[in-house]
């Protein structure tokens, strides 16, 4: 769709560049797809000034010819020779400067040069009219009659004003803003400004002197029918400012009773359809379907043959004078001989347009709006619009009343919001304020307001905001898509995976990274124990999903945790003397939660025993948490680098614990499990077991690896010995470093840990080591002095470290 920036700013004020206006209406949803500058004449006549002529002598090698000086308000004047029989000393004239391009009415450009003509210099070129493209006539030069100073450029003689295109996407659902004034309401919306719409309250009944009769058969097809009369239109050319207007839209004028019609149409977004009125048999309009097969010859001289459902608009005998909504016939309409009109403004059903475009292969401006539903409250305003500029333009008198058919008005459509669902399609807590601002600047009406939501009522015209989640979508364009904060976790995936995440790959690579680790996978029984969860306060007894035939009361319920399906595998081979495990199992837990069965993907970890089976060369070390860790650590490496925050935990079934959050939400807990808990299963040995949300952990699968090249210059390691307290983790210190230092600090790491009768009892000592690196040149000492220092000071002040020195 094609809007001219000049017409859009009688409607709402713009001072706004184009360039802003494009992504205002972007943003908005009305995407532009260009804006270019247009020219209302081509060259915009630039290199051409007002001059006057001095001095005009005959030239002596030429009978047909002049030699002039002319001042074009330049410190000499120039001399030009000139071949128009009408130049004379004391005119005021346009020339073309020297380096000036002309684009003449007809022919191809051309370019002013300095130049000899018969042996006399010529420094420009006086202009006829269709010399620079204003006019057809070649009679003589132009004459002005101005007081404008010599020198002034002739655009602002004719007063041009450049206009800019902009060129918008529409999509098939923005019926309402296939028009210059629907444009304009979403900028009111967006940029807190009035609409102007043009005043029709000079519209009045001049005189009773013809009348039209309409009678509507098909009411199903025509919801709404108006029209009116004039007589004693003169067809004739319309002004410049209307053809400048359709010009930039790229419409070509016609006659001031055509042009009228498109320019409502483009303004409004309301069709019109122009009848002679003298050649309405009967002086009735009927509006009706004829027989299938029925002859028809359209505006484009093609004849057709219509379809029992193509609603017509017919005359008195029947006979067809217009395919309504779509397409004018031959022997109706506007010609140059024509007095009377009687002019139509309708509003038609959109399936009815829709088909019969399609099945006569018609694709007009009018039934590109009816097509997608035009404002069927708006046809009596369009029509009174149209009726004063047939006055204005045409010296038309308007000889009924409106004539108007609507028996069964059109509702606006009422719709039921919820706040919270707001927020929840929105993602972001708009103030209720804010939402009901912005459904008004829209023309949305609000009712039956509370604190839980409202009701809005949208106007008919908005034929795609019936359902709730499209008034919270009026809200997002309006409020800006650019406003909404996305969180760290949303990526391409977040509409669709492209491609898809294949599950299954992903479990076996993390099988793989398990297995190569030493890990042995199992497959256990999703049946287990209700004392389980009768004597483990992590569980709930009242959310165990109870089985109804069971095999045995010992396999009476589905697990709520795999920790006890693991314990028990770690049991029969701890009591076989296969004390050193490492197993994990991907499977499922079950509750019954709120009267719902809830079903979760979860990997269970679990490591006890030894590290390493007994060798000659290494002693044997049982396992620790940092075992069970780091390979947590891998897993969670392999399938995201979004970071993490840890948390200390003391819940039941474990001793002491780590909780891993992203984003808010519990991606996994491990630790070391209580002694009392092993019991139940007969373990009696330490055992670490670590709980995965897998389903989370597949939303955050990335396999979209960056690699980097390896840095040209050395790192740096410096070292810390920090005394702190027993409570502040290093993930604190980490977290403090990175945020003081992000360009030099490549990684942090602990590789000692103190605590003993040397220091304080409330205290712990770390030694830390900070690896530093510029991947642009050679870190100096005095940069990693700086550096440090940065570093220890925060320490110091944030977590109040004593710092060995």
């Amino acid at each position: 769709m094609k809007i001219s920036l000049n017409w859009l700013k009688n409607y709402i004020d713009l001072s706004e560049s184009p360039e802003v206006i494009s992504k205002l209406l972007t943003d908005t949803g009305l995407e532009v797809e260009s804006h270019e500058k247009i020219e209302q004449i081509e060259g915009g006549l630039a290199g051409l000034v007002v001059g006057e002529v001095l001095t005009c002598e005959k030239h002596p090698d030429a009978d047909k010819l002049k030699i002039t000086t002319v001042d074009i308000g330049e410190d000499q004047p120039s001399p030009i020779v000139c071949g128009a029989p009408n130049v004379a000393v004391g005119q005021k004239v346009i020339v073309a400067t020297v380096g000036a391009t002309l684009y003449p009415t007809e022919g191809d450009s051309f370019k002013i040069k300095k130049a000899k003509i018969r042996g006399e210099v010529s420094e420009g070129m006086i202009c006829a009219e269709d010399e620079i493209g204003i006019g057809v006539s070649h009679a003589g030069i132009m004459i002005l009659d101005t007081e404008l100073p010599n020198g002034t450029p002739a655009a602002e003689y004719f007063n041009l004003e450049d206009d800019t295109l902009i060129e918008i996407g529409l999509t098939p659902n923005r019926a309402d803003a296939t028009s210059h004034i629907g444009v304009a309401r979403d900028l009111k919306a967006v940029l807190n400004r009035e609409v102007k719409w043009p005043s029709v309250e000079g519209f009045k009944k001049d005189n009773d002197a013809l009348t039209i009769e309409v009678s509507v058969e098909n009411k199903e097809a025509c919801p709404r029918y108006s029209g009116v009369t004039l007589t004693d239109v003169n067809v004739g050319e319309s002004p410049e400012w209307l053809k400048a207007y359709l010009r930039t839209i790229g419409l070509a004028p016609i006659n001031n009773i055509v042009d009228i019609t498109n320019f409502v149409l483009h303004e409004v977004g309301q069709p019109l359809h122009a009848f002679d009125a003298d050649k309405i048999s009967g002086n009735k309009v009927l509006v009706k379907t004829l027989a299938d097969r029925t002859k028809f010859t359209t505006l484009d001289e093609k004849e057709r043959k219509l379809n029992a459902h193509d609603l017509m608009i017919c005359d008195g005998n029947s006979k067809g004078m217009c395919i309504a909504g779509v397409f004018g016939g031959i022997e109706s309409g506007i010609t140059a001989t024509t007095k009377n009109i009687f002019l139509e403004s309708a509003y038609f059903s959109p399936d009815y347009v829709r088909k019969t475009a399609q099945r006569h292969q018609l694709k007009t401006d009018a039934s590109f709006r009816y097509e997608r539903g035009t404002d069927p409250n708006i046809t009596i305003y369009a029509l009174k619009r149209a009726a004063l500029l047939f006055k204005e333009l045409a010296g038309a008198k308007i000889s009924s009343d409106v004539i108007d058919v609507y028996d069964n008005p059109i509702k606006p459509f009422e719709v039921a919001v919820k706040y919270k669902n707001i927020d929840r399609l929105i993602g972001k807590n708009i103030a209720k304020e804010k939402v009901i601002s912005i459904l008004e600047s829209l023309d949305i009406a609000i009712e039956k307001k509370s604190e839980a939501g409202f009701t809005a009522i949208v106007p008919p015209y908005r034929v795609d905001v019936q359902r709730e989640a499209d008034v919270i979508e009026e809200i997002l364009r309006i409020y800006g898509f650019n406003n909404i904060e996305l969180p760290d976790h949303v990526g391409s995936s977040y509409l669709a995976d492209f491609p898809a995440t294949d599950k299954d790959k992903i479990q076996f690579k993390i099988g793989q990274t398990l297995a190569s680790r030493g890990y042995f996978e199992i497959i256990t029984n999703s049946l287990t124990k209700p004392a389980y969860a009768a004597s483990d306060s992590s569980n709930n007894e009242k959310e165990d999903v109870v089985i109804l035939n069971k095999l045995s009361e010992e396999l009476g319920v589905m697990r709520q945790s795999m920790l006890y399906s693991l314990l028990e595998v770690a049991a029969h081979n701890i009591n076989r003397k296969q004390a050193d495990l490492k197993i994990f199992e991907f499977g499922k837990t079950y509750k019954l939660q709120e009267g719902k069965y809830k079903e979760s993907n979860r990997l269970g970890i679990l490591i006890t025993g030894n590290v390493e089976a007994e060798h000659w060369a290494e002693k044997l070390r049982k396992v620790a948490f940092h075992d069970l860790s780091a390979v947590v650590n891998a897993v969670l490496d392999k399938l995201t680098n979004k970071p993490y925050e840890s948390k200390v935990s003391h819940n039941s079934p474990f001793d002491y614990a780590l909780e891993y959050h992203l984003n808010g939400k519990l991606l996994a807990t491990l630790g070391k499990v209580n002694a009392a808990v092993c019991r139940k299963t007969g373990v009696k040995q330490e055992i670490f077991y670590a709980d995965l949300d897998w389903n989370l952990l597949l939303k955050q699968a990335n396999n979209n690896i960056v690699f980097k090249e390896v840095s040209k210059f050395p790192e740096v390691r410096r070292d810390l010995s920090l005394v702190i307290d027993k409570e502040i983790t290093f993930d604190k210190i980490k977290a403090l470093a990175t945020t003081q230092e992000r360009k030099l600090l490549k990684r942090i790491n602990v590789f000692d840990v103190y605590e003993g009768d040397k220091i304080d009892s409330d205290k712990k000592a770390y030694a830390v080591s900070f690896i530093l690196e510029d991947k642009e040149k050679t870190l100096t000492d005095k940069v990693i002095d700086k550096t440090m220092a940065k570093l220890m000071t925060a320490f110091e002040n944030d977590l109040g470290a004593i710092i060995r020195k």
